[in-house]
């Protein structure tokens, strides 16, 4: 198994710098007191289709074969992903076509349509999705970008951790929010290779804690049928992912849906910012674990701010 460097997250950055945002770093003065200690967040809800996932799409697609270009992509998501990768491979003039569940949110499915994106539906199990990309790659004979177990997907999401170095000196500790581990996985893999010194800590719902317990056990443990707010972070950990995690990352901590949904309003209250659910999970995990970072300073990966105003939690 070939794991990524911070070379090639470096290389990503200089590949997509055309294309993606240079989100910014933002503070609060009413947070840092509240939480007792320096918090930078580094606002990935700013970037292109909302989410840090525009990052490791346009490197995946960018890092593609003339050959490969001319037969598109493919993908299975009903989230940030689908939409990340609608919009790398329009800007590319290649196509996409993306797998979604019928049951996917109308919100979501009209995102990637308007984004050129052919949409194929199925079923929503993921033995369905991944037939119907199977059958998809078959016919068309389409790459397959996965959300995360993709080599050059990791490297594009750890170029956010690379611009929060460069942007904000001297961190004690920098958090990203872990699902199926590709932003952790980029994430760690840059801030060890910049600073050993440097924490890397991953947020995790309690009641998704896959990456918590497979951390724990030394051992892959997958969530099975996990409930969250955090729906971003339903999934689990693939044996890349987790192998790098386990390389890099300091420690999971998890956080309630009590906590989510507070830190989630406070973010929105006190800065300002559309946040989802996942991203709140940063500030949670913070509120949950006081000594852990009192008096440090302490970098946060926004990881997206894709909400349906119509249906808030708080």
């Amino acid at each position: 198994m070939i794991l990524p460097s911070l070379t090639d997250i470096r290389a990503a950055h200089s590949r997509i710098v055309p294309f993606v945002h240079h989100t910014p770093v933002l503070t609060s003065t009413q947070l840092n007191r509240i939480f007792g200690c320096t918090i930078y967040f580094k606002c990935e809800n700013f970037q292109k289709v909302g989410a840090f996932k525009f990052r490791g799409a346009t490197n995946a697609v960018l890092s593609l074969s003339p050959a490969e270009r001319a037969k598109g992509v493919v993908t299975h998501s009903s989230g940030n992903h689908a939409a990340a990768l609608a919009l790398a491979a329009a800007m590319n003039g290649i196509k996409a076509n993306i797998v979604m569940p019928s049951n996917a949110p109308d919100v979501k499915k009209n995102a990637v349509a308007g984004y050129g994106a052919e949409i194929k539906f199925c079923e929503p199990t993921l033995r369905a999705r991944e037939e119907t990309t199977r059958i998809i790659m078959e016919e068309t004979g389409a790459t397959l970008i996965h959300p995360y177990d993709n080599f050059n997907v990791v490297c594009g999401q750890g170029t956010a951790a690379l611009e929060l170095l460069d942007q904000i000196n001297s961190l004690d500790i920098v958090v990203a929010p872990v699902g199926g581990g590709g932003l952790m996985s980029g994430t760690s893999t840059c801030v060890k290779g910049i600073d050993q010194d440097i924490k890397v800590i991953g947020a995790e719902p309690l009641n998704a804690n896959d990456a918590w317990e497979s951390l724990r056990s030394g051992t892959l443990i997958p969530s099975e049928n996990p409930h969250t707010i955090a729906d971003g972070l339903l999934t689990s950990l693939s044996d890349f992912t987790f192998t790098i995690i386990k390389n890099h990352v300091d420690e999971i901590l998890t956080a309630t849906e009590e906590s989510i949904k507070e830190c989630m309003m406070l973010i929105w209250e006190r800065m300002k910012i559309i946040v989802e659910p996942s991203s709140a999970t940063v500030l949670a995990i913070i509120k949950e674990n006081p000594d852990f970072f009192r008096n440090k300073r302490v970098g946060v990966i926004i990881s997206g701010g894709n909400v349906d105003l119509r249906n808030l939690p708080f």
